[in-house]
């Protein structure tokens, strides 16, 4: 009659961490990049429209994104960078890069939702074309595209979140290129044929002794 003994499988156990690892960087880097996207197409999208009252009549007016707020397009642009500098820095460092993503998301949510009801580019346009300074806009209406610029913060929000949750099991991206510590091999010196007169000549180039024999 045979006995089963609990036998734990250290490999399996050190395995766990390494598929989370590979998994959470595929969903961030695509966070990221989709939320950064979306964030950047949707400011230089048409947010507002309306009209001016002009000595012609009604005189139609429109503002896109970059004319309401230049925020959420500007935090894209930083949060793409904070997701790519992740994989630069260790530590301390990266738990900082992964902070400022994060802050990027809130702060591209927080923009493109501030200027999904704003007027003052409008206004400011209606003012231009009436030459009246105080003139405001009339029959103002607002697009979805604030709110889908507030979706790609979101995205870059997440991809923030997992960076602070998941980036201490990242690789990094210098870890190739730093040194293992081993010393390096000898390079040891070509051997000279004394009857090939190249060699000799390379030899002597070299500073080396053709005839291999050591000074008294």
């Amino acid at each position: 009659m045979g006995y089963m003994t609990a036998v734990s499988h250290p490999h399996s156990e050190a395995a766990g961490p390494a598929p989370a690892g590979r998994r959470s960087l595929a969903v961030a880097l695509l966070l990221g990049a989709l939320g950064a996207a979306v964030a950047l197409l949707a400011t230089r999208q048409q947010w507002s429209e309306g009209t001016a009252t002009v000595a012609g009549g009604p005189f139609p007016l429109t503002a896109k994104g970059s004319d309401v707020t230049g925020v959420p397009a500007a935090l894209a642009i930083v949060g793409l960078a904070a997701l790519v500098a992740v994989f630069a820095v260790r530590r301390a460092g990266r738990l900082a890069v992964s902070v400022l993503l994060t802050l990027c998301g809130v702060g591209t949510v927080a923009a493109a939702l501030s200027g999904a009801s704003d007027s003052s580019a409008l206004d400011e346009k209606a003012a231009q074309a009436s030459g009246d300074t105080s003139a405001t806009v009339d029959a103002l209406t607002h697009t979805a595209w604030p709110y889908a610029a507030a979706a790609g913060g979101v995205l870059i929000l997440l991809a923030g979140l997992l960076a602070l949750r998941y980036g201490r099991l990242w690789p990094a991206m210098s870890g190739r290129y730093e040194r293992s510590g081993a010393p390096r091999p000898r390079r040891t010196a070509p051997v000279v044929d004394p009857d090939r007169p190249e060699d000799v000549w390379k030899a002597l180039d070299r500073g080396e002794d053709p005839t291999g024999t050591e000074p008294a």
